[in-house]
């Protein structure tokens, strides 16, 4: 049985077109999970939204969105707001612009998904945009609406069809400064540059992370 697709439309490079589908990469199926229980009954505990103010319990009903518009102080957004400034999808992955592989900053990555053919009638489009990226070494930079907000995408080829991985905004990111300002540069001598070296050199490996279990 084929996996279910995450989201299904077009992959468009200018006049190029052909219809897609997206996979997540990842998978939390096999993780430990554990429920927060009652020692006493063994049962499990569920969660209850409580007024942080009076401590009053607050049913399903009572329950609302809110901005805060300074410390303590809220505005309710309705339901009809919220859906006025949500993005509708186009269902569109509109490719921007090709940048080298190498330019990809590594912390603005954040989710991957496989991205495959969707039918048969758009392979061969689809097949030349691969290619095209495999033989230049570039990386296509997107926009896609998922869940109703637009996400910059990373498309590069992977084996026979293309994964694509959702960036953050430069908003999301801290300045690096903020933590390494403090760090000092001392002069280290050239033989522990050599030993630190030939440590390195001995724990030379392959990239293969299928030798690490998760323990916990």
């Amino acid at each position: 049985m084929a996996p279910r697709a995450y989201w299904k439309g077009s992959l468009k490079l200018s006049l190029v077109s052909c219809p897609v589908a997206l996979y997540p990469a990842t998978t939390s199926v096999e993780k430990t999970h554990f429920h927060m229980i009652n020692k006493e009954t063994g049962n499990r505990l569920k969660q209850q939204m409580v007024d942080a103010e009076t401590g009053d319990v607050v049913e399903g009903d009572q329950k609302a969105r809110g901005y805060e518009l300074k410390k303590g102080e809220y505005v309710e957004v309705d339901k009809e707001e919220l859906e006025a400034v949500q993005i509708e999808s186009t269902h569109t992955i509109d490719i921007d612009s090709f940048v080298p592989v190498e330019e990809i900053d590594k912390r603005y990555i954040d989710r991957p998904y496989y991205i495959a053919p969707d039918g048969k009638a758009g392979v061969d489009a689809f097949a030349v945009i691969r290619d095209a990226m495999k033989n230049k070494g570039r990386v296509a930079l997107a926009r896609i609406v998922l869940t109703n907000r637009e996400h910059i995408i990373a498309v590069e080829p992977l084996g026979k069809g293309l994964i694509g991985i959702t960036l953050r905004y430069p908003y999301e990111v801290r300045d690096e400064d903020e933590y390494f300002d403090d760090v000092r540069n001392p002069k280290i001598s050239k033989d522990m540059i050599e030993l630190a070296s030939h440590i390195l050199d001995s724990k030379a490996g392959h990239f293969d992370l299928s030798k690490y279990k998760d323990e916990y």
